[in-house]
């Protein structure tokens, strides 16, 4: 009797009974084979869509295992899998897609514990496996059912799931091309070939033919010295015969692993706009009026910030309440809709933060000077002021355009240094230049009213159903002179940053029911849609089986849940940080929307906050959508209900991009410094197990790396098992006395262990992990 294996149905281009395949053949000898099947004609897929026979969806690539893809269902609680470059059909991370599902003659059944496709059944086979299914199907109480069965005459375990994925899926039409077309990556020469092998650096881009003319002059003769030169290239096409696209190189970049060119590859790749900005660009900007404004207001900021968009102030009433303003650089004083500016500024979106520098959205003139909310110098803002008491609740709330002049320009560490001194009298010498128009101790008070405020809102809203995913993040301490990273350390999230939060968030919330309010079909507002249901029903079963006690219900039941102690050992804050990634696994991103198009108010809710309406006002400076935001304040925004929907579409793919920017900003540097000062020790939590590796967090730099089995040094063998969604490896050891049989020394599970890893660098920016001693604890 066979023995019993997993199996899942798949599409494979190899399928011998396709029509692809059928028309293949008919081809004849010397005639290339269609690799892909063409696309569906514009007429075609429109009408596909709204019989509902197509899917569209914007396509993400796992980035560890680039022959799996995905979109999400069309009630966006699942996704669909694309298995295969085949079934992606030319499509490349981020475009957005039209799939539809494959013929049942091109289904197959596949072996999921080999790396092989594994051999295509029998047509009685596929028939007897869809019978099994439709009778599911037909008594399934939902289309999310994932049905196992037996097969009776192989006794093999076949797993369906009925929708989205018991059917196998292909692109059929690439509805917008949002990946750049553009790849970092390494030349290699082909002997008798008119052109040379582009590899691109990120696997889920297809490797790329290049003309030799548009190699450098002596590629041909002295390719070797190309070995470890970054290039760009761009695609240019990609036939529906062949694996390989075809494509012109854009710039040589430099040496692989060096900062400027990998940083230069990277905002290419994510097509983010690094140019200078033209004359043209700031020719508007030349008429100024400014008046004077002599309250209290200052601005809280990292010590290194140049564009500042947001100060606070807090004036104590007779009656014991309060007065408390945030007030935001007007920034759509300057950037008046549709002039030269305007238009380079909507299509950057976003200014992206990396490691060594700013790629502004803005140029520098008005983000670190006309805008900038500098101190002791008059500016143009936005205000929100409330009146609200010492608890937090507020009483009055008033919205306009305002004058400012910011007394002083407090740092984190400044604010902090004040709120755990209150009764400190701070000379001048510790603090950066005061107007002298308000005390030292005005400000101080100020901040300590400030404080004692935001800690009851901040309670109010946790208390109310808030949830916050503290993530550790990586800073750097880089030479003056040569930028290179010098140190690396944990950020300190600390009450003065909490401090600056609770305000940026009230002023976001109540600017979004400000302008919902005046412009039901106009206002631009942020949602946060609730987790994939599929991913949280196993992380919750995961949980269950580790003996995790968590509550995943809700945002603020998740909360909770991660603020309960999790042991009392020196360990229990890593379990924190590790249970905190897992959670943040089955997370959506927010989104920017126009109330005009979604319509519907209960998929406006903003999950993590738990609030009904959300909006981003705070950061002009920085963020496109906040211009718009504060267009609508002033009734000055002459765009219709699709055009918002359509910049606020663009601002999202932005806001992916910078992140995405920003964390391989910060993987770069961090390699960098770890080939300089490494290898580096230190203890680590296991977050994931694989097969033949297992992730894990990195408790001294808050950094996820992958273990690879087979790279540990002094290991015999390793073994898996997984016991329902619980993944255990075992490790056996080679012992000192190699006489005595291996000794199994660690079972790693998704839970607590910690092991001492040597970093190693490794090819380019990346770095990877590898065991330095057997202590497991």
């Amino acid at each position: 009797m066979m023995s019993q294996f997993h199996r899942v149905l798949s599409f494979s281009a190899s399928s011998a009974n396709s029509p692809a395949d059928k028309n293949k053949n008919k081809g004849g000898r010397g005639q290339k084979k269609q690799v892909f099947e063409p696309y569906m004609t514009t007429e075609d897929v429109s009408h596909g869509l709204k019989r509902g026979e197509l899917i569209q969806g914007q396509i993400r690539i796992n980035p560890k295992k680039y022959h799996e893809a995905f979109i999400p269902s069309p009630d966006d609680t699942r996704d669909i899998f694309l298995d295969g470059i085949v079934a992606r059909n030319r499509a490349l991370n981020g475009d957005v897609v039209v799939v539809q599902i494959l013929p049942q003659e091109q289904w197959k059944v596949v072996r999921s514990d080999t790396d092989c496709e594994g051999a295509s059944e029998s047509e009685t086979q596929k028939e007897h496996i869809m019978q099994r299914a439709q009778k599911k199907r037909e008594r399934a109480p939902s289309p999310d059912v994932i049905v196992e069965d037996q097969c009776s005459d192989q006794e093999e375990l076949i797993s369906i799931t009925l929708l989205p994925s018991s059917f196998v899926y292909q692109v059929v039409y690439i509805v917008e091309k949002k990946h750049s077309r553009a790849a970092t990556g390494f030349l290699k020469f082909l002997p008798d070939k008119p052109f040379a092998m582009f590899s691109p650096v990120d696997h889920r881009v297809p490797r790329i033919n290049v003309p030799l003319r548009d190699c450098p002059e002596d590629f041909r003769s002295r390719s070797g010295d190309y070995t470890n030169t970054l290039f760009i290239c761009r695609i240019t096409n990609w036939a529906a015969d062949s694996n390989f696209a075809e494509g012109q190189l854009a710039k040589t970049l430099g040496q692989a692993g060096e900062i400027e060119p990998e940083t230069e590859g990277i905002l290419t790749e994510y097509d983010v706009d690094f140019s200078d900005f033209s004359n043209e660009d700031l020719k508007d900007l030349t008429s100024l009026f400014l008046m004077f404004r002599t309250e209290c207001i200052f601005t809280i900021d990292p010590a290194t910030a140049r564009d500042l968009d947001d100060a606070l102030s807090c004036k104590q009433l007779p009656d014991g309440n309060f007065e408390v303003g945030v007030h935001i650089a007007d920034v759509s004083y300057f950037v008046e809709q549709d002039n030269a500016l305007d238009a380079v500024a909507s299509q950057r979106a976003t200014s992206v933060y990396m490691v060594q520098k700013v790629i502004p959205m803005l140029p520098r003139l008005l983000c670190e000077e006309l805008c900038s909310l500098n101190p002791l110098t008059d500016r143009l803002t936005f205000s929100v002021i409330w009146k609200i008491t010492p608890e937090g609740k507020i009483l009055s709330e008033w919205f306009g355009r305002t004058v400012i002049r910011s007394c002083v320009k407090l740092s984190y560490d400044h604010a902090q240094s004040m709120i755990e001194a209150p009764e400190k009298l701070f000379s001048a010498e510790e603090l950066p230049p005061v107007d002298p128009m308000h005390p030292i101790d005005e400000i101080h008070q100020a901040v300590l009213n400030l404080h004692s405020i935001a800690k009851n809102l901040r309670a109010q809203r946790f208390s109310g159903g808030a949830l916050r995913l503290d993530q550790i993040k990586l800073s750097f301490t880089l030479d003056k002179e040569t930028m290179m990273p010098q140190g690396c350390y944990v950020y300190q999230y600390r009450d003065s940053n909490k401090l600056v939060e609770e305000f940026m968030l009230l002023a976001n919330m109540a600017t979004a029911s400000h302008i919902y309010r005046k412009f039901p079909e106009l206002a631009l507002l942020r949602r946060h849609p609730p987790p994939k249901t599929k991913m949280v029903d196993e992380l919750q079963e995961l949980c269950d089986q580790l003996g995790i006690d968590i509550d995943l219900s809700s945002a603020g039941a998740l909360h909770k849940s991660l603020n309960t102690t999790l042991g009392d050992d020196e360990y229990t804050s890593a379990r924190k940080e590790v249970l905190t990634h897992m959670c943040s696994r089955p997370m959506q991103m927010a989104l920017y929307f126009c109330t005009g198009v979604l319509k519907q108010e209960q998929f406006f809710k903003h999950y993590a906050l738990n609030v009904p309406l959300y909006t981003h006002f705070t950061s002009p400076i920085r963020r496109y959508a906040d211009i718009i935001v504060h267009r609508l304040l002033a009734s000055s925004l002459r765009l219709s209900t699709e055009e918002v929907e359509k910049q606020a579409s663009h601002c999202n793919d932005k806001k992916t991009v910078s992140k995405r920017v920003q964390e391989l900003s910060s993987e770069l540097f961090f390699g960098v410094f770890v080939k300089e000062c490494g290898p580096l020790d230190s203890e680590a939590m296991v977050m994931g197990v694989l097969d033949q590796s297992f992730d894990v967090l990195v408790l001294r730099y808050g950094v996820q790396k992958r273990v690879y089995c087979k790279s540990i040094a002094g290991l015999d063998t390793f073994h898996h098992r997984k016991v329902g969604k619980k993944s255990e490896l075992t490790l056996l050891w080679t012992p000192e006395d190699l006489e005595n049989p291996p000794v199994e020394q660690v079972r790693t599970t998704n839970t607590v262990f910690v092991v001492i890893l040597a970093l190693a660098t490794a090819h380019s920016s990346l770095c990877e992990g590898s065991v330095n001693d057997q202590r497991m604890r």
